[in-house]
């Protein structure tokens, strides 16, 4: 019997602002360790007993999923393509029903892909506490031992003791007030809702029927006419925008009588806002947390980041504050208003400042681009095209582009040419010419791109070959 690992990849993580934004969300991000919060989730659970991940992401983040796993060596299951967000219950399901005809003797065990759990080993112990229960026709969650009267958290509130590792649910409860968290802390009895379960997709089929129903017939649609992409699969758009937008708490847990709770005590974090990355992050002496080029003078528990190596973040004087350096944006906040920097992303969509939702740099499934310098009839770009990377064959209506190469070697074909061009070397694309570029080395090849015209938007391409099947538009 295989646990098959279900990842859940595709929120936005808007509380670490400017971090995490829409285009890049935090569960890509390398937050307290080298990898990536999705990598870590998935070498956590890797290994003997576990199968290779089922991946549930959105359009905009499958090739970086599938090139996140072959950085970190880990094997990759099968990916499922959401149309658009629709909360935690119909992804859940739709696992299960393509689980179910593929592999239903398998347990399966869903877990967000952006959380931190330092000891993957205690963890998976955890886990293999709840596999009898799971077999047993048990919907199986997981509870975390709290360590303060965190209000930032749901809580589950255990049975009896029965001396089993999975211990009965009482009862689910909202996230709290701080009089009620500290009463709840003080009493016992109660863990903080990691919403992570185990259970075989016919039980949680069997769950959806008898307590969410209406959920059932548009997700079975979704997932029955899945189209596969390349070696992705796209859930049926017309059938999922049907679903409804719930959670599997609201769906299912919080009605369902078949449930059970493993408690964890080794150490587990959402990090679902700054502060929680803080404390995940280690404190110096007077209990600031310092990462990138940050330098603290005379301050107190506050935060300092910056994630560009060339922007240095100085503090003086500060008490319980957060900054937060990337290229092109600042954060700077009171440590207690963590919860409340959703509030900056909205107001940066009202004014329609780019910054709400994208990173300088843009990804894409052949490598990344960045923008230098922006004029009203020019653009000055940074590429870099990953080993074996390729460009769509493409022309544009209202640019013409000059390519200098200086990294590495890149294979371009303009119009009927095709040649190499090494470092130092230039090319130039005329306006309305098809062409392409790829990298043929074992490196990465980087370029720099001046763009000259009336308009230099993402969406000045048309397509007529694309290796990864991306259709028209900016990102396909």
């Amino acid at each position: 019997m295989k646990i098959v690992p279900v990842l859940l990849a595709g929120g936005s993580g808007t509380r670490l602002w400017p971090l995490s934004r829409k285009s890049y969300p935090k569960q890509f991000s390398a937050l307290t360790a080298p990898e990536s919060l999705f990598q870590a989730s998935a070498r956590r659970l890797s290994g003997p007993g576990f199968a290779p991940p089922l991946v549930i992401t959105g359009a905009d983040f499958r090739f970086i999923v599938t090139d996140q796993l072959a950085q970190a060596g880990l094997p990759s299951g099968d990916v499922l393509i959401e149309p658009a967000g629709r909360n935690t219950a119909p992804a859940v399901l739709a696992a299960a029903l393509w689980l179910l005809a593929r592999d239903p003797e398998a347990l399966m065990l869903v877990a967000p892909s952006d959380h931190a759990i330092p000891d993957a080993d205690a963890f998976v112990r955890t886990v293999q506490g709840g596999v009898d229960a799971a077999l047993a026709g048990q919907l199986v969650t997981f509870g975390i031992t709290p360590a303060r009267p965190e209000t930032g958290y749901g809580y589950i509130e255990l049975g009896p003791d029965t001396g089993a590792p999975a211990r009965p649910v009482a009862r689910f409860v909202e996230k709290p007030d701080a009089a009620r968290a500290a009463r709840m802390l003080a009493a016992t009895g109660y863990l903080w809702n990691a919403g992570i379960f185990l259970f075989s997709p016919r039980t949680i089929v069997e769950a959806f029927r008898t307590h969410a129903p209406d959920l059932l017939a548009p997700v079975e649609a979704a997932v029955r006419d899945a189209a596969a992409d390349l070696n992705f699969f796209r859930l049926a758009p017309d059938a999922w925008d049907k679903v409804a937008d719930i959670s599997i708490d609201h769906a299912i847990m919080e009605r369902a009588d078949n449930i059970v709770c493993v408690p964890f005590a080794a150490g587990w974090s959402d990090l679902g806002d700054w502060d929680a990355v803080g404390r995940e992050t280690g404190s110096d002496t007077a209990g600031n947390a310092l990462t990138g080029a940050a330098t603290a003078l005379d301050c107190t528990h506050s935060l300092l980041r910056s994630d560009d190596p060339a922007l240095e973040v100085v503090g003086l004087g500060l008490s319980n504050m957060l900054v937060v350096a990337t290229r092109d944006a600042v954060l700077v906040a009171d440590r207690a208003r963590a919860q409340d920097v959703k509030q900056a992303v909205t107001a940066l969509r009202a004014k329609q400042a780019p910054q709400a939702e994208e990173f300088p740099w843009e990804h894409r499934p052949w490598g990344r681009f960045e923008t230098l310098a922006l004029g009203p009839r020019f653009q000055v770009k940074r590429i870099v095209v990953k080993p074996g990377g390729v460009l769509s064959l493409q022309s544009h209506h209202h640019r013409a582009e000059h390519w200098i190469v200086v990294e590495g070697t890149a294979q371009v074909t303009i119009g009927e040419t095709v040649k190499l061009v090494s470092e130092n070397q230039s090319v130039y694309v005329p306006l309305g010419e098809v062409h392409r570029m790829e990298n043929p080395g074992k490196l990465p090849m980087v370029l720099i791109e001046v763009q000259t015209g009336s308009y230099l938007g993402e969406d000045d391409i048309v397509r007529y070959e694309d290796v990864y099947s991306r259709g028209q538009g900016a990102k396909g």
